[in-house]
């Protein structure tokens, strides 16, 4: 075959792929998206090549790897599109509602249109998919993973603290560093982090050194402090935007009784972009008499924010507070 022979018929090739994509999206869409029972045979051929789905997944493996990947494209388009995206395969908690149409009317209100626009917005969106589907490469899934995040922050004080603990699944054979990330918006130089056990931190590093190498599926506990010298880099919100799936986070943040904000919320699979400002706070949760709230959240899917939101009628804290798990 002649070059512009093989050109030709590559180019017939990424069409029809591209056509039975977007066929294959739009059976997705009915139901209740992704949730809807028998998963695996929801799911076409093409979409389950281009989503790393084995014939050894499960239906929650199966699930989780969709989620994933239909969240991790929706990030490259327009924000209205991928609003209709996420309504569309039930991609949040939130519209997990067990109609088509009806998840069309919440995308609706969200982006003051009528439902015969936004199922335009998704027949757009399903196209564009379908084409970043094909040219966009996977996520590399890593080789270990977070079963377990409990996090506990103490704002009663000069100088903040976090304590995490962390139980993590190793994917792969002989995983013996991780990385992470401190949970605090601020310059490395102004914040203190100490392993308590599980690990050792290198020098001017935030990757820790496991005691000795995982086998694939075994678990290791590990548990970090950081400690911030001033709460001045801080704003009113703690948030983590996982990079891979988390089967839970548990959170608490501890305010004080001198000093607990009248108006807390949740903020659940939110957008990165909308965590300072999110479109709809109706998650709103109490703080306790010892001035603490307690959140657990699970099946947290990649790259979006989960995490509290906190607003004061005298003002933010002194200087502002923030927090990026």
């Amino acid at each position: 075959m002649l070059p512009g022979e093989q050109s030709d018929a590559r180019g017939v090739e990424l069409m029809s792929t591209h056509c039975e994509l977007v066929r294959e999206l739009r059976t997705l869409r009915k139901g209740r998206g992704v949730f809807s029972g028998r998963i695996s045979e929801r799911i076409g051929p093409h979409l389950r090549t281009m989503c790393g789905v084995t014939s050894h997944d499960g239906p929650v493996t199966v699930r989780k790897k969709i989620v994933a990947r239909l969240i991790e494209l929706a990030e490259q388009l327009p924000e209205d599109m991928r609003l209709a995206s996420v309504a569309a395969f039930a991609l949040s908690n939130e519209i997990r509602l067990p109609l088509y149409q009806d998840r069309i009317h919440w995308a609706a209100i969200r982006i003051d249109r009528g439902p015969r626009t936004v199922r335009r917005r998704v027949d757009e969106a399903i196209d564009q998919l379908a084409e970043l589907i094909t040219t966009t490469p996977r996520t590399p899934s890593g080789i270990w993973h977070t079963a377990e995040l409990h996090v506990a922050i103490a704002l009663d004080r000069p100088q903040p603290e976090v304590l995490e603990r962390h139980r993590i699944v190793a994917d792969e054979d002989g995983l013996h560093e991780l990385e992470f990330t401190s949970p605090l918006a601020a310059e490395r130089r102004h914040i203190e982090v100490d392993v308590l056990y599980g690990g050792t931190l290198p020098d001017d590093s935030l990757g820790l050194t496991l005691p000795g190498p995982l086998s694939k599926g075994e678990s290791h506990d590990f548990a970090v402090r950081f400690r911030l010298s001033s709460p001045q880099a801080l704003r009113s919100y703690v948030v983590r935007v996982p990079k891979r799936a988390y089967d839970l986070f548990d959170l608490r943040v501890r305010f004080g009784r001198d000093w607990a904000p009248p108006h807390v919320w949740i903020l659940r699979e939110v957008h990165q972009n909308a965590v300072a400002n999110p479109p709809h706070r109706e998650h709103r949760h109490p703080v306790d008499r010892a001035g603490e709230i307690h959140q657990r959240f699970s099946r947290l899917l990649p790259g979006l924010a989960y995490g509290v939101r906190w607003e004061l009628d005298q003002g933010p804290i002194p200087n502002g507070s923030r927090f990026g798990l």
